[in-house]
């Protein structure tokens, strides 16, 4: 068994949290590659160390005094190397930095320290080898990733390791420039560490016990999902749910790796297991309810519409023309519906109205603010009669007026527009309605 275990800026956040790591590691042989994450904020209102290197090389590039903040980003990692009474020194890497700052090195490599030097924490105290992922993850120079190479170099070098520590979140150009994935990319680098090893599991640690069925912000101790398909993560990722980042499933989906949302702090729970596919009958007949705010919807109506060739392509290259993208589209014989982003659109509104009017000769159109759209997905849906009907009657007991619907052919969702301020009630009532009367 290898598996490959990436833990988040929370787990790593001190000492105390090093070990509880360490023990981790420690109670499972198989656990052998390890991705640490910068560290976190130890309480509330504590500072990442990311966000430290950000302010401070801004500072730096702006020809401020910068010495100071990265001293305190020095005290952050000693104070964790001795909580961990480790004879071990990260001088010479501070030294290496503040000289990078100095030469303007860039803001991709700032933020790449903070993986970089807990990555060397991680292997002193574990007694692994530290692989620098700015020598295995290899990007292009329009700063996409070269998978292809990334891969290959990850297994020659992982080869050679019985147990390694590569940081998550950074790579670099074959020149040697750093390159960072977006927030949350350690994730990614978990992902491809496991696809390269050929790992029989990745396991990705966090702070909470897996994927929970509904936002905890909204809903009080929400049920927590024990088994999704990637198919299932996707939709509820995009309409907002972010326990793992989105990129993060691609390299092990391809694989056939399975992923296991755990959690640090709680390590006797068995979190979320992410799967191409299972047979496994979900607990109920909903995986998952995500949603997000701030939309606007583009009511468009025109007779004939239905038999008009090109109308819809016309309409759509109106928002194309202007840098914007649709969310969803509804539609009906004489109207159609364009459902964006309030803020991209609000920049724009007069400019897509007119583009609108100019290609595709409406007979009207109106603009309603201020829309949610609320995902409610399931694996569990397609084989169940009457979901649709018992979605919309909990609805209506809670007095929510539904400004849209849409559900794909594959039966796994239905998306579901309501004002902003039924957004709560909306999935209140939804969890209700599938998860608490079935408990």
């Amino acid at each position: 068994m290898k598996k490959v275990v990436k833990f988040g800026g929370s787990s790593l956040a001190s000492a105390e949290q090093f070990k509880k790591v360490g023990d981790i590691i420690r109670a499972d042989e198989s656990r052998r590659y390890v991705v640490p994450s910068a560290p976190g904020k130890r309480y509330s209102e504590d500072t990442k160390v990311t966000d430290m290197l950000y302010h401070c090389y801004e500072l730096a590039e702006s020809g401020q005094a910068f010495t100071k903040l990265l001293n305190q980003i020095k005290e952050r990692y000693n104070e964790i190397i001795h909580g961990l009474k480790l004879d071990f020194s990260l001088d010479e890497d501070f030294e290496t930095i503040r000289k990078q700052f100095t030469g303007k090195a860039g803001s991709m490599y700032a933020a790449s320290r903070g993986e970089y030097l807990n990555g060397k924490i991680m292997a002193k105290y574990l007694g692994y080898e530290f692989v620098d992922a700015a020598n295995v993850i290899r990007f292009h120079k329009d700063c996409t990733l070269d998978d292809a190479t990334t891969n290959k170099l990850l297994a020659q070098y992982l080869d050679a390791y019985e147990h390694a520590v590569i940081p998550g979140f950074y790579g670099a150009m074959e020149n040697g420039t750093v390159v960072t994935f977006s927030r949350g990319g350690s994730d990614i680098t978990g992902s491809l560490v496991a696809r390269a090893i050929n790992a029989n599991l990745y396991e990705n640690w966090t702070d909470v016990s897996g994927f929970l069925v509904a936002d905890p912000r909204v809903i009080k101790n929400p049920e927590v999902i024990h088994t999704i398909t990637y198919t299932e993560l996707r939709e509820l990722a995009y309409m907002g749910a972010s326990v793992l980042h989105e990129d993060a499933i691609f390299p092990v989906r391809k694989a056939g790796i399975p992923i296991n949302i755990r959690n640090t702090n709680a390590p006797e729970d068995d979190g979320t297991m992410i799967v191409e596919n299972t047979c496994r009958i979900p607990t109920y007949t909903i995986t998952g309810i995500a949603g997000k705010k701030g939309f606007v919807a583009v009511n468009i109506e025109k007779d004939m519409m239905n038999s008009e060739i090109g109308f819809g392509r016309r309409v759509l290259q109106a928002f194309e023309d202007n840098g914007i993208s649709f969310e969803h589209m509804p539609s009906g014989i004489d109207t159609m519906t364009i459902f964006v982003h309030q803020d991209e659109f609000a920049e724009k509104e007069q400019q897509v109205i007119a583009s609108i009017n100019n290609l595709a000769h409406p007979d009207s159109i109106d603009l309603e603010s201020d829309l949610s759209l609320i995902a409610v997905v399931g694996r569990g849906m397609k084989s169940t009669r009457g979901t649709a009907g018992r979605l919309f009657s909990a609805l209506a007991h809670a007095h929510i007026n539904v400004k849209m619907i849409d559900q794909g052919s594959s039966e796994l969702n239905i998306i579901i527009g309501v004002k902003n301020e039924d957004f709560e009630d909306a999935i209140t009532a939804i969890y209700d309605m599938f998860v608490i009367s079935q408990l």
